[in-house]
């Protein structure tokens, strides 16, 4: 039995720059930021002053306030997208369908709000005040679990949590389900929301976030002065099927996903190993298993976080994957729109990955001002640019060592 092909035939997303991903597409192709100054938490005592929230969310556009009640913020941002994108697919779950239809939804951290606010509650009213809630809404994977009950997907059902490579070994786990034959359809992607005081905490004590108090600059990939990621929530979730059943149902087809990789670092918790060499085995790792050339990418939509090291890194592991077409190739973070999604940006970075394919247009990085010797590739800097797209390769990279790598391409 070979493998079997797999298109995407849906998207959906909640993102800083958008509710729903025609508004996030546009933002993204006009450059406009989704970063302002942090209102989810007093930023008098965070040396991190922005973040990337979504606007005007409604959650009860999606479900029931009784049930959104029942789900931290990083669920129902994963409810959102998926209603989304099943919708965009024009796909009805019936009976018959629903064991072959997969979820597979990964976020970097789970229900930290929720883990907050009931860690208070335990601390001022004492262990039976804590909800009994607490557990399902904090776990990674109830992201998956509550899709899968609102749209009665009963096939293959599972998380991957690999920090900011989530999204992206998501896509490329339930793209492998579908290749081997165990599922027609999946449902995935990822979700997160993290702007809570633990995390601005942490990620502030492990010098990763930016404290350029600047929204309009401080997200800024592939910049001499980048300082650090500004953090983001959202959700990014994409219909993957199998081509025949894609075709018997006259789905329309966005693109084709034709490679995957994943690797290790085995190096350190929070540094990419030197020169990114993980990152590059990913890469060639996913080239490989798509049958194309490194030559036949046009656009990689990179990691590209704004931290001193991962923009470093990720330059040189594109030279050393592609070479001489590394100076060919266009290469933009759309990070420095949306912030750093942590597990969701995956998710995102798929659509927009996909949508470059569709309607061959590139977004760019913004606030791109000035050039650093060390990242010296074509990076789309501050202007979206039309061409056209036939290839995309979508990285992302996590702490803990976690490389992955996904390749779209035009479905022909």
């Amino acid at each position: 039995m070979g493998k079997k092909r797999v298109v995407v035939t849906g998207l959906g997303a909640v993102t800083p720059i958008g509710n729903d991903v025609k508004t996030t597409w546009t933002n993204a192709v006009n450059g406009v930021s989704g970063v302002g100054p942090i209102t989810r938490i007093n930023a008098e005592n965070y040396q991190a002053k922005v973040a990337a929230e979504l606007k005007d969310f409604d959650v009860e556009q999606f479900m029931d306030k009784k049930d959104a009640r029942k789900m931290d913020r990083f669920t129902q941002y994963a409810v959102a997208a998926a209603l989304m994108a099943v919708k965009d697919s024009d796909l009805e779950i019936t009976d018959d369908i629903a064991p072959r239809v997969g979820v597979w939804i990964g976020s970097g951290i789970g229900g930290m709000e929720t883990f907050e606010q009931q860690y208070k509650t335990l601390l001022d009213k004492g262990p039976r005040r804590v909800s009994p809630f607490f557990v399902p809404m904090l776990i990674p994977d109830m992201a998956t679990g509550q899709v899968s009950i609102a749209l009665g997907a009963k096939g293959f059902n599972s998380c991957t949590v690999t920090a900011c490579a989530t999204g992206t070994n998501s896509i490329g786990d339930a793209f492998r389900v579908i290749e081997r034959g165990e599922a027609d359809v999946m449902v995935t992607g990822g979700a997160e929301a993290p702007l809570t005081e633990m995390s601005f905490a942490g990620f502030t004590a492990n010098k990763a976030l930016s404290t350029n108090p600047d929204p309009t600059t401080a997200s800024r990939p592939f910049d001499k002065d980048r300082d650090g990621f500004v953090m983001g929530e959202g959700a990014g979730i994409i219909v993957l099927e199998e081509l025949e059943h894609a075709l018997a149902r006259g789905a329309t087809i966005y693109a084709e996903i034709v490679g995957y990789g994943a690797t290790g670092d085995a190096y350190h918790i929070t540094a990419p190993s030197p020169n990114g060499e993980g990152g590059a085995r990913a890469m060639r790792m996913a080239i490989e298993g798509s049958g194309l050339q490194a030559t036949d990418i046009d656009y990689i939509n990179a990691h590209g976080t704004s931290t001193p090291y991962n923009d470093k890194f990720e330059t040189a592991a594109i030279k050393e994957v592609f070479g001489e077409h590394a100076y060919k190739l266009a290469i933009s973070s759309t990070k420095s729109m949306t912030g750093h999604l942590l597990g969701a940006a995956g998710g995102v970075e798929a659509i927009f990955s996909i949508l470059a394919i569709k309607e061959g247009i590139i977004p760019p990085t913004i606030n791109y001002q000035t050039p650093d010797e060390d990242c010296d590739l074509d990076y789309v800097p501050n202007q979206a640019r039309t061409q056209e797209v036939n290839a995309v390769l979508s990285n992302s990279l996590g702490f803990g060592g976690h490389n992955a790598t996904i390749i779209f391409k035009k479905y022909k």
